[in-house]
């Protein structure tokens, strides 16, 4: 075997092996009976669910097709390397790195079989709460917000805050934002925790150095209907929108609190400027907290969808981020740290991120 096809067999054995991994093969056959449903005489007499089948049809294509285009270009590639002549050394360079470049897209495209969670697909709703710390703490809460914001941006997500709540001097005390987009919550589930901030505060006269934690937490949104909910047991209160933005929404009372009154879980919408739609997403927020509530309590597996709830407070965090006397921020799940803490404070946690998915598939 020559050498230029070595790294061309490893591709496409590691190809196969995923492909076996995710039945690729019954996807394709899945696909070829959505269309044929979508082909059928009055199909689109529910737009609704005609587009949520088309809709499918298209991710699952996208699936499927991003391991297909490799493995067809890595083939490709090997019949070439067969047959060109040892001493074509320009060719054979060529070849080389082209099937490099075949393995990072396989690197990109293996990353995907790393959501492999039941909602890991899903769109995520994203809390942030000030924990201990004072106004540090409520600022910090802010930095966050900022980074998860810039993090959405950079992943093409798209991000509306739902609730916001400001901080006494500065800040924000809480906030909850939905983020849509393909695994979402695949990717910010790891974000889920306790994150401690170490600086010289700006808001101390002495500039002293002072020490902030923040919560955050995320679940998967899930898709419920208002069914779903007894109306009697909710708790529902409306009251002028504030915050961040929250001034120039309304002045009228159109942001909606809901209580769910067996469970104690409150939700709080005052995004959109009629109380009808604030009522009905904040629905859909509790919905969804009910349904993971449901199915922690019958499963008793609480950490694999969303993790215990913790105080945000010392000894419960799950990254540091120092800015003072040295620059540092550290993941103490997997160890994983840099330097860099304005790149990962503008949004650059992928490193983060990827490092924790592959450490909790490497743990099952």
């Amino acid at each position: 075997m020559k050498e230029s096809e070595e790294p061309l067999k490893e591709i496409l054995g590691r190809i196969g092996k995923a492909k076996k991994v995710l039945a690729v093969s019954e996807v394709e056959k899945e696909i070829q009976k959505l269309e044929a449903h979508s082909a059928e005489p009055g199909f689109w007499d529910s737009q609704e669910e005609a587009t949520k089948i088309t809709t499918q049809i298209a991710e699952l294509k996208k699936e499927v097709s991003g391991w297909n285009t490799i493995e067809t270009k890595a083939e490709e590639l090997l019949e070439m390397a067969k047959i060109v002549d040892e001493h074509d050394h320009e060719i054979i360079r060529e070849i080389k790195e082209r099937a490099e470049e075949l393995r990072i897209d396989l690197d990109k495209q293996e990353f995907s079989m790393l959501f492999s969670g039941p909602y890991d697909k899903n769109n995520a709703i994203l809390s942030i709460y000030a924990g201990s710390g004072g106004v540090d703490a409520q600022d910090w809460a802010e930095m966050l917000l900022r980074m998860y914001l810039k993090f959405a941006e950079k992943q093409d997500f798209k991000a509306n805050i739902l609730s916001i709540s400001s901080g006494d001097e500065a800040g924000i005390k809480s906030v909850t934002v939905e983020i849509t987009g393909k695994w979402a919550y695949g990717y910010l589930k790891s974000e889920a925790g306790v994150h401690r901030l170490v600086r010289l505060s700006p808001f101390d006269a002495d500039h002293a150095r002072h020490t902030s934690f923040t919560l955050v937490d995320v679940i998967p949104e899930i898709e419920t209907s208002a069914q779903d909910i007894d109306e009697r047991d909710l708790k529902v209160e409306t009251f002028k929108a504030s915050g961040h933005g929250g001034q120039g929404v309304n002045t009228t009372d159109s942001a909606v609190r809901i209580t769910h009154i067996p469970t104690g879980l409150t939700v709080t919408c005052q995004k959109e400027r009629s109380q009808l739609q604030n009522k009905t997403r904040a629905i859909k927020v509790l919905g969804s907290r009910l349904r993971l509530l449901e199915e922690k309590k019958a499963k008793k597996e609480i950490s694999e969808i969303r993790g215990e709830t913790l105080s945000a407070e010392w000894g419960n965090q799950i990254r540091s981020y120092v800015l003072h006397p040295y620059n540092m921020v550290k993941d103490h799940r997997t160890g994983i740290e840099t330097s860099n803490t304005r790149s990962v404070l503008e949004g650059n946690i992928d490193k983060f991120i990827e490092n924790f998915l592959r450490d909790s598939i490497a743990r099952k």
